[in-house]
């Protein structure tokens, strides 16, 4: 049976100023107006997961959040179990929840919750016990997740989004199969020892590259052109570099030129980019510009998002807090910090981006959620990592 354990939320209001924005190119703090504030409320001060998913888990019309082994129950954020919870040490381990998403497997009202552990490890969905009170059931999605970003993304563009990961050497993406108690059935994208399918690879993202219509699958090292038959093995692959080791790579036209461009973050150093797409003719370049050298280190996952819903996508970044421990990487025990960051097209194709501090002591795990929480038309954001778990909302 679940337990169901009563926590505090302590709801605290930033006192740090929303506006505080980095000049572009010298990195400077200065101050700037904003209408966009956030208070923070926190669900817990235990290490559960460094992945955190949001879905209406209980069906009573509120959103609740889900953090691996354990959920919260809106609007109290009562914790209840999954299955039993583990005991982490974040300065000497890590949790077996490096990302964590819902979505009915069953195709019914109640979302189940499906979870990437640590990289080389099961994939898995537990299965939502549908309100009758009884444990919630293990299933294995695959038993080789790799890359320290896996995704779960409308690869197929039919609004159902797929699992895509390098799953035993191989770019793959998961199609859910007839008899949801079996594993899940297997797409195989890339050739064997493809760039991007080690283990513990770093950067992976879905977005249509290209301009087709079709959502194709990146790494740090190109792109795998999508085809018409996305089961269809292997892809064509177009080598690029884009960057250094990355979290989420996102597509996305940033100067409004009307071509897709490519946006990055490192994961364990220092740096945030924009690769312009260029085309002559049928050939296509990239142009790496810098969005950040130094604003914060570790920035291990990323999302767009419209944050000032001014029909322009932000981008929503954190620190993730000892990403290997109080000594690993540089500046681990700086603040945790969590930011959206503006983008502004000013004309000319030019773009400046104004970081905003949402929070100094949160950060992000591997993998966080931005999503409307309360219902009240606003994006908030939803963290689960070494600091414990906590939403943002938006005022």
């Amino acid at each position: 049976m679940m337990h169901c354990l009563s926590i505090s939320a302590a709801i605290i209001l930033l006192s740090v100023p929303v506006g505080l924005c980095a000049m572009e190119g010298d990195n400077a703090l200065v101050s700037m107006p904003t209408p966009v504030k956030f208070k923070k409320v926190v669900l817990d001060t235990v290490f559960r997961s460094e992945g955190v998913a949001v879905a209406d888990v209980n069906c009573d019309g509120k959103l609740d959040v889900m953090c691996g082994e354990v959920w919260y129950q809106a609007p109290d954020w009562k914790m209840q179990e999954i299955t039993k919870p583990g005991n982490y040490d974040g300065a000497k381990g890590y949790s077996q929840c490096f990302a964590n998403f819902a979505m009915s497997v069953r195709g019914d009202e109640w979302p189940d919750s499906l979870i990437i552990g640590f990289p080389s490890k099961d994939g898995v969905w537990w299965e939502n016990p549908r309100g009758k009170g009884v444990p919630w059931k293990r299933h294995v999605v695959s038993t080789n997740a790799c890359n320290e970003t896996p995704v779960f993304e409308d690869l197929l563009g039919n609004s159902k989004p797929v699992f895509v990961y390098p799953d035993s050497g191989c770019i793959t993406w998961f199609s859910i199969p007839k008899d949801p108690e079996q594993a899940w059935e297997k797409h195989v994208v890339s050739t064997n020892k493809a760039p991007g399918t080690k283990t513990y690879s770093h950067g992976l993202g879905v977005g249509d590259v290209n301009g087709d219509g079709r959502n194709d699958i990146l790494v740090k090292e190109g792109w795998w052109e999508a085809p018409v038959d996305r089961t269809v093995s292997p892809w064509n692959f177009h080598l690029v570099d884009f960057g250094p080791d990355c979290a989420n790579i996102l597509v996305y036209d940033v100067n409004a030129d009307g071509l897709p461009d490519v946006i990055t973050s490192s994961a364990h150093k220092e740096g945030i980019w924009w690769f312009q797409q260029i085309k002559s003719g049928d050939k296509m370049e990239w142009k790496q510009h810098e969005i950040f050298a130094k604003l914060f280190s570790q920035s291990h996952a990323l999302i767009l998002a419209d944050i000032n819903r001014d029909k322009v996508m932000d981008l929503v970044v954190g620190k993730r807090f000892w990403a290997h421990g109080p000594k690993g990487d540089i500046d681990p025990n700086k603040p945790a910090v969590l930011y959206w960051i503006e983008l502004q097209r000013v004309g000319n194709g030019e773009v400046k981006w104004l970081p905003h501090l949402i929070d100094d002591n949160s950060g992000v795990g591997t993998q966080f959620q931005v999503v409307d929480i309360n219902g009240d038309g606003k994006l908030d954001v939803a963290v689960s990592n070494k600091k414990g778990v906590s939403v943002c909302l938006q005022e």
